[in-house]
Order: C-alpha cells, then structure tokens, then sequence
C-alpha cells in the first residue's frame, strides 16, 4: 500500500492529472456551456458523453499506475533448452542475481526486473508492463478520443461565439487553453496510434527496438520479418484484452492473464 501511495507522489504524474482536470473543467463548464449551453439536450448530451470518456480517461490512469506492472514469480528458473535468449544471451539477471523470463527487462529507474517490459513511463511513475499494459492502451485511447472530442467543443466555440479578446486575461485563457488542448491531443494520439502498431505484431517498445537489426538483415537477404510472438493481429488482441469482448474496456478485466513467463510462439 505505501509503495502504491508513493507512486502517487511525482511531478510529471501530478502534472498529467492537472492537465486533464483543466481539460475536463474548461472544456465542459466553459466552452460547451458558451458554446452549446448546458440547459440544451444537444448539450446536456455532449456533456454526457465528454463526461464518460473523461471519466474512462481518469479510471484507466489511476489503474495503470496502481497496477504493479509485473514481479519475476519467486524461485523462478527456467527448462534447461530455455536457458538462453534465441539472441544468445543468457537469461540471468546480474542486479538481481536471478533468472528472468522471456521478454523480461530490468529497469534501472524501478531497480527490479518487470515482466513483459514496454517501457518506463515517468507520467505514470512506474513501467508498464504485463500486467497494466492493458489499462494503459484503455487510457491511451480515451485519452485520444477525449482530447480530440475537447478540441472539436474549443474550435466550435471559437468560430461560433463572438468573445471579447482586447480583454487580456481572456485572450491568455483563450491561447493557453488552445495550446494545453492541442498538446494533448498529438501527444496521446501519437501514443495511441503507436501502440496500436504495437498490438498488431505483438510487440513491446523495447522489442521493436532490438528488432530493427533483425528486420534489416531479412529485407537485404529479400525475406519478410515476423516478429516471433506475433500470432495475428486478433489473436494478439485475445492476449492483451482477453477472449471476452464485451470486457474489452475495462481496464480491471485482466482475470484471462497468466504468470507471464510464457509466451505462445508463432510457427510461421
């Protein structure tokens, strides 16, 4: 409970929060309401929606960062034929002084080895790994969805009310808004769309990375690389989302995932 309380604990996390809480206020209570009024159904409604979406964006975050990422089982040590990488390189963990699983890494900023490793995210104040990967495309996508959804509500309300920008303190909340709004809908846009090419091979951050060598030398030698735990773009999905769609979304559902230290191998 103390390790989770003081993931809370961090600069760029409290700057994620704030930013989003400034999105939800300014967008719902100002330029909807300015926009649209909140006494309409047509706004009333999109209140609603931008709410849940918000709502997802929250949920999924605090999951992602409340989740632990993924811990090596104790007394792990693996089958004498899987005691090297296909790389070479042996599976032994010298911070540790343990083995690690396949596609097990160790983070220098958690000082631990994480299942599954994508990456180290600072705005979350953990990794993200095996098992809050899930929450984190959930959190991805809702935040795409709802920063784009916010800056559809600013443009509207800026190209439809007339507002009085000789007032300087108007024009400042007018431009920064703009520009908090706009950072936040490239960022997690990029984001989400880079995990989603992700999802489609199967592949972590970290993978993609050691696997540009091996793409290269198959493309020169003229064969098409297949990223080895890439079973398919839905069978991929089934292991990150789980087999039942309708929990999809929700980013608690993650009864369907294992120990991970296996990993189904695909035979083309």
């Amino acid at each position: 409970m103390a390790e989770k309380k003081h993931r809370l604990v961090s600069v760029p996390l409290l700057a994620v929060i704030c930013s989003m809480l400034y999105v939800y206020c300014s967008t719902v209570f100002i330029f909807l309401d300015e926009w649209l009024g909140l006494a309409t159904a047509s706004g009333i409604l999109n209140a609603i929606i931008f709410s849940w979406v918000a709502f997802m964006t929250f949920f999924s975050f605090f999951v992602s960062v409340l989740t632990d990422p993924g811990s090596v089982p104790p007394f792990f040590a693996p089958a004498v034929e899987d005691a090297r990488h296909d790389s070479g390189d042996a599976v032994y963990c010298e911070k540790c002084c343990s083995y690690k699983p396949p596609r097990t890494h160790h983070c220098r900023v958690c000082k631990r080895c994480v299942l599954k490793m994508d990456h180290h995210c600072i705005w979350i104040n953990t990794c993200v790994g095996y098992k809050n990967y899930k929450s984190f495309v959930i959190f991805a996508l809702h935040a795409s969805l709802g920063s784009c959804y916010a800056m559809v509500i600013f443009v509207s309300n800026l190209m439809q009310k007339e507002h009085d920008f000789g007032i300087v303190s108007v024009k400042l909340f007018y431009a920064l808004s703009g520009l908090v709004i706009l950072g936040a809908s490239l960022s997690s846009t990029s984001l989400f769309c880079w995990h989603v090419y992700l999802l489609a091979h199967n592949m972590t951050t970290i993978e993609y990375r050691g696997a540009q060598k091996d793409r290269w030398l198959a493309n020169k030698s003229g064969q098409k690389y297949r990223h080895p735990f890439d079973l398919g773009f839905f069978q991929n999905l089934i292991l990150i989302f789980g087999p039942n769609m309708l929990k999809w979304f929700c980013p608690t559902a993650v009864g369907h995932l294992c120990d991970g230290t296996q990993f189904p191998i695909s035979n083309d």
